[in-house]
């Protein structure tokens, strides 16, 4: 069947980061149906395979991916694998609210992302990047070869390498935090008055 629509050891060794993320992603996100809206589509019903390319976005729920290609592989049980691969330029992006009434949002990109959604596990490899977010300002934000943010345990890891394997010399990644919105604001230094001027003896 075919068809067209418009549709990073923090040490010279290795780099191994595991954070904790301060919510649930949202969990009505698994009883949601996978859109797609794509420029062509390719499907083998019998291998239950389906390839999607030309400006493809994936939603569910608050999920949102995108990515020039990707490709959707369902299980005997029902369960959707989603690989999407992005181009020169141009990477494949994953976007997810977090569980709860604020405004808190888990963001990554890639040259290739992973979404299985049995696990509910992303895998960001290659020119990774995941950022958590809150009222849409960035609040920390990690770079690496390979990302892999498991929103029912609420952490991610990264690993040096985007086989996902930690090598000597392989590579460091950076990570970036910043201040809490809770702690309290320091107050500026006063500024000192000076000292009064003396009279001479005698005067």
């Amino acid at each position: 069947m075919r068809a067209s629509t418009k549709h990073t050891f923090w040490s010279a060794a290795l780099l191994l980061a595991a954070l904790a993320i301060p919510a649930h992603a949202e969990k009505a996100d698994s009883n949601k149906p996978i859109e797609v809206s794509f420029d062509q589509a390719d499907s083998d019903d019998v291998k239950q395979i389906k390839t999607f390319t030309g400006n493809v976005i994936l939603t569910r729920g608050t999920i949102r991916m995108t990515s020039p290609k990707a490709v959707v592989t369902q299980d005997p049980e029902g369960f959707q694998f989603v690989v999407l691969t992005g181009t020169p330029g141009v990477q494949a992006t994953f976007r997810q609210k977090l569980d709860g009434d604020t405004d808190k949002w888990v963001e990554g990109q890639a040259d290739r992302i992973e979404y299985d959604d049995k696990t509910e596990l992303v895998k960001l490899i290659s020119k990774g990047r995941i950022k958590q977010l809150e009222a849409g300002k960035v609040t920390s934000q990690v770079d690496g070869e390979f990302i892999s943010y498991d929103s029912r345990r609420e952490v991610f890891a990264v690993k040096n390498t985007s086989s996902g394997e930690s090598k000597p010399g392989a590579g460091r990644g950076t990570m970036v935090i910043q201040p809490s919105s809770k702690r309290p604001p320091i107050a500026p230094a006063q500024p000192t008055s000076p000292a009064p001027a003396t009279q001479p003896a005698g005067k």
